[in-house]
């Protein structure tokens, strides 16, 4: 590792020459890395070098800053010149011992990284800018920049520069009307300038006047009376105003600026008293803005007048832009232009109902449709008049009240409403009662529409009440019918044709939505009225809602099935029903026995098929399970509490039995998962008296795999020819399933390399067997090849392999004359001995059956008849 020096500049020169340098900065003859500050005094000892070698007698400097950085005859490396940052921030220079002129000792690299210091005051670009500014430019928009360098380190606080404003020259109101951005010096507008900012006032160019006389004279004529005799250019107040405007629209901001900024940049960021820093002025000329938003724009709905009509004008700040209207929201109607000289026209009268408010978006633009002005939002606002009357919310409006209401009661709220716009006197709405019969009998609030009773209300006296209601705003008028009914007193409660509606059995099979029953109850108030109108409750008796009650408001229920039964679950349910009002009764009246009703059910229990326990059965079971192991225990229910029996079918290997009266499955036989690796049985479960009530379930049975195959190969036999050896493929199986599988390992069964014979894996399956050493003569090789599967298990198996003369066809043949297969005397004895055993096996043969004859013979009596042997 290289190391690296720091030094610290003292207030104080080190004499070279008295011998004194950096003690504490020696070292071995190394490479080194020295940081040397920038301007630090001449002559300045560095380093020494101390070599190892005795007979050293001087050292030599070569390389970058030769002419700068010295090396004194005792190794003492010093500054001959200050060191300039921004000249050379780094010199390499090489270092080597002499001794009698001769290198003894290196070459040692010294790298001198020269550090800045903030001796570079930041500059600007230039010491006066121009700019351009609009009044009521956006605040913090920038409309000009300055810009400052260092040349110091940018990677340092030093070159770290900001900019700031120092004064705004005028600066009579003590307001700021620019800023500065401190990191990029732009320049932009404060709130304040956004504001107040004024430019001279000038004379406006409409598209497609000349450049200044046409305006000018038309706008010297409106403000000054003119000597026709004399002409304009004679005129000595026609060419005052005229130089006076040429002048303001060639204006020089560097001769007569409206505004003079002083900005500063300081480096060191600004946050230090020893910032090094430079001032620069900005002279800022302000223009006129005609491109002004003339603000929301009111236009009166359905107003006569001649279209189209002038309702705004907008002017660009270039004379000939051209003007183009878009519409900002989506809508079928717009009835709005803008003419060449940006008038913008209404052409058509507006409705309020229809639409209360447009959105118009102005642009100008140039010949080559580049916006010259930012787009401009304007929003035209329709005012309403009153041209809507009010509109009675219902043809009729019916109210309900009960008789005997207390005086003052309300009765209900008359609904109108108004077009005209909410919240207006257009829209204001006055109720006042037209008429009323049979009697003064209601009051309405003007405002609201509430109508109240003046008096108790009788059925004798009237059963219902008329009003005409005039419905008002301040323009027109409109009639509204009331009709009030006068409804009966609830005092009568509803009563059954009978309490007990007796006892009814269902099978608990019944289908839901069967009606059980129909029951009826009567109210003696006045028909048609709520105090007449009979709802039907279930109050009592029906646990889980199995029950419902459905009416048509004629006084007829029916009770009807809404769950499915269970005899097991609940035999019987008494259920209690109530008839009631929906509007209350009379005070000091309740409901007693007569408007409530029971009725029993009774279930009728069915025989039901049993029921499995689970929906989905599923088994996994390794195939080298113990005969007789328990598999799963089938579990079923009968809903009547019967015995129940099992039986299975499916299980076609017969490897499966099932206890039939516990529902046990075990095996009865040896699983094969290369026989079968998964299959499906039916287990049934029936009642033991009556077996047609039965339920199925599929049992689904997968068999594990177990490494019980070892691999084999495909082919025992091969040939190689001898004059064009190809190595012979051996593949081999194995019935069994990952990872008892695949991949194969094959070698040699001896387990150490052949000579002869080598035995490369291509895949998992497979291996190439290839002759490294063809034989002299043809031959038949009995290879040991030991193969293993995934697991490790596997044996040695016998490849034979014969290597020999091909054809053209890549078959073995005999040469002609050449006695291949020779037998030896161990063969050829072999050979004999096998001869000679199937001659006496025959012999013995014959012998026996010669014996045999002879018995026969015997024990027939010797009949003189003879049997041929054979």
């Amino acid at each position: 590792m290289t190391p690296t020096v720091h030094l610290l500049l003292f207030p104080v020169l080190l004499a070279v020459a008295a011998g004194k340098g950096l003690e504490d900065k020696k070292g071995p003859m190394e490479n080194k890395v020295l940081d040397v500050p920038e301007g630090t005094p001449v002559p300045y000892p560095i380093f020494q070098f101390k070599a190892s070698h005795p007979g050293v007698t001087e050292f030599s400097l070569t390389g970058e800053g030769a002419e700068s950085i010295m090396i004194s005859e005792d190794g003492w490396l010093y500054l001959d010149q200050a060191l300039d940052w921004a000249t050379n921030d780094h010199y390499l220079i090489v270092v080597e011992a002499l001794a009698d002129s001769e290198v003894v000792e290196g070459p040692v690299t010294v790298t001198i990284n020269v550090l800045d210091i903030n001796n570079h005051a930041p500059s600007f670009n230039q010491t006066d800018y121009t700019a351009v500014v609009r009044e009521r430019s956006t605040a913090g928009a920038p409309f000009a920049r300055v810009f400052a360098s260092d040349l110091d380190d940018p990677e340092t606080p030093n070159a770290h520069l900001r900019y700031s404003l120092v004064s705004q020259i005028p600066n009579r109101e003590n307001t700021l009307f620019f800023q500065i951005d401190p990191v990029t010096g732009q320049l932009s507008t404060t709130e304040e300038g956004e504001r107040m900012l004024q430019a001279r006032v000038g004379i406006q160019i409409s598209r497609g006047e000349g450049l200044l006389s046409d305006a000018l004279k038309r706008t010297f004529d409106e403000f000054c009376t003119p000597t026709h005799d004399i002409p304009y250019e004679n005129n000595p107040f026609y060419s005052c105003v005229e130089n006076t405007e040429m002048k303001r629209r060639n204006l020089n901001p560097m001769e007569d600026p409206d505004f003079t900024l002083r900005v500063r940049v300081q480096d060191l960021a600004g946050a230090s008293e020893n910032a090094l820093s430079a001032n620069a002025n900005v002279h800022i000329a302000v223009q006129q803005n005609l491109w002004v938003n003339p603000g929301r724009i009111t236009v009166k709905e359905h107003l006569e007048t001649s279209y189209p009509m002038v309702i705004a004008k907008v002017q660009s700040n270039d004379h000939n832009a051209i003007y183009r209207l878009l519409q900002k929201e989506r809508a079928l109607g717009f009835p709005f232009i803008v003419t060449v000289d940006g008038e913008i026209q209404l052409t058509e009268e507006l409705d309020r109902e229809e639409k209360d408010m447009f959105i118009l978006v102005v642009l100008a633009e140039d010949e080559d449709g580049k916006e010259v002005d930012p787009p401009m939002e304007i929003q035209v606002v329709v005012e309403d008049v009153n041209d809507n009357p009010p509109v009675c919310e219902n043809e009729e409006t019916v109210f309900e009240v009960q008789e005997d209401e207390a005086m003052g009661s309300p009765i209900g709220d008359l609904l109108a409403h108004d077009a005209d716009e909410p919240g207006t006197a257009n829209s204001l709405i006055t109720y006042t009662i037209m008429s009323q019969s049979p009697a003064d009998a209601f009051s309405i609030d003007s405002v609201s529409g509430r109508i109240q009773a003046l008096q108790r209300l009788q059925r004798k006296d009237a059963t219902q009440y008329l009003l005409t209601v005039g419905v008002s705003d301040p323009g027109f008028s409109t009639q509204c019918n009331v009709l009030i009914k006068v409804i009966d007193v609830n005092n009568e409660v509803p009563l059954f044709e009978k309490a007990d509606y007796g006892s009814h059995t269902l099978a608990e099979d019944t289908p839901l939505g069967h009606t059980v029953l129909t029951l009826k109850a009567s109210d003696a108030d006045d028909p048609n009225s709520g105090s007449s109108r009979i709802d039907f409750h279930i109050s009592a008796g029906n646990d889980d809602d199995v029950f419902r009650i459905e009416t048509d408001d004629t006084g007829e229920a029916r009770v009807v099935l809404a769950k499915p039964l269970d005899f097991e679950a609940s035999a019987s349910y008494t259920l209690q029903i109530d008839a009631r009002n929906p509007e209350p009764l009379m005070p000091g009246l309740e409901y007693d026995s007569r408007s409530s009703a029971s009725v029993s059910v009774s279930v009728g229990d069915v025989d039901e098929p049993p029921e499995f326990s689970m929906d989905i059965l599923e088994v996994t079971v390794p195939e080298n399970t113990t005969v007789g192991a328990t598999l799963l225990t089938v579990e079923a229910k009968d809903p009547e509490g019967k015995e129940l029996s099992f039986k299975m079918e499916g299980d076609v290997q017969g490897w499966l039995e099932i206890d039939a009266a516990t529902g046990v499955i075990k095996t009865k036989a040896k699983l094969d998962r290369e026989v079968l690796d998964g299959f499906k049985v039916t287990v049934t479960a029936f009642e033991k008296e009556n077996g047609e009530m039965s339920a199925e379930r599929d049992v689904s049975v997968r068999v594990l795999d177990i490494n019980d195959n070892i691999p084999k190969l495909t082919e025992s036999y091969a040939f190689i020819c001898v004059h064009k050896p190809q190595p012979v493929i051996l593949r081999a199986l194995d019935a069994d399933s990952a990872p008892f599988s695949q991949p194969f390992t094959f070698t040699l069964a001896h387990g150490k390399k052949s000579p002869n014979w080598g035995l490369t894996a291509i895949d998992g399956s497979s291996a190439a067997l290839s002759l490294k050493k063809p034989p002299h003569e043809d031959k038949t090789f009995l290879l040991p090849i030991n193969i293993k599967d995934n697991a490790g298990m596997g044996v040695t198996h016998k490849f034979e392999v014969r290597v020999c003369n091909c054809t053209s066809l890549g078959y073995c043949y005999m040469e002609p004359g050449v006695q291949y297969g020779v037998m030896g005397l161990g063969a050829t004895i072999g050979i004999l001995a096998g001869v000679m055993g199937f001659v006496i096996i025959v012999f013995i043969y014959y012998v026996n059956r010669i014996k045999k004859y002879e018995l026969k013979k015997k024990a027939a009596g010797d009949d003189g008849e003879s049997d041929p042997i054979m």
